[in-house]
């Protein structure tokens, strides 16, 4: 899977959504900013000319990045995901044995990852270590910065409280 982006089914019509409005609209409108800019003259002296070239530059390179997370992707199979084990998709409940503490994470592609939202990469170290492991696991995280021990309380596949 070296290369594949993998999404969440929301997160595939978000990243295509994005893609269709950046290719439909925000690349024509830049267009037009630019055109309408040249009409203003000297283009060494403009700086409307220079923001909207600018601009365009910015909506290519995120088109660029989309088409390439598009072009080969995998959507986790909500139907695979189970309470027996911890997968991509999983929402899994931890308790950290340090500190007494419980979260709840999903874990998701790398391009989905949000930790505000508790939403982990895949290639995270906390998912790495709680892939393939069951409830009631106490499983040991190694990151960077420290190195700890969290024990899964619960594993679904939709969203745990």
């Amino acid at each position: 899977m070296e290369n594949t982006t993998i999404f969440t089914k929301e997160g595939y019509d978000a990243c295509y959504a994005e893609y269709r409005e950046l290719v439909d609209v925000k690349r024509r409108e830049a267009s037009e900013k630019i055109k309408v800019a040249r009409e203003y003259g000297d283009l060494s002296e403009n700086a409307e000319y220079d923001a909207a070239k600018e601009e365009q530059a910015m909506i290519e390179a995120r088109i660029k990045e989309l088409e390439a997370k598009l072009s080969n992707y995998e959507i986790i199979d909500e139907s695979k995901i189970t309470s027996d084990v911890v997968s991509i998709g999983s929402y899994v409940k931890v308790l950290d044995k340090e500190f007494n503490e419980e979260d709840v994470y999903q874990i998701v592609g790398s391009t989905e990852a949000d930790i505000n939202i508790n939403r982990i990469s895949n290639n995270s170290p906390m998912a790495m270590a709680l892939l393939g492991k069951k409830k009631g696991e106490t499983v040991r995280v190694v990151t960077p910065q420290a190195t700890f021990e969290v024990t899964i309380m619960a594993i679904s596949k939709d969203k745990i409280n």
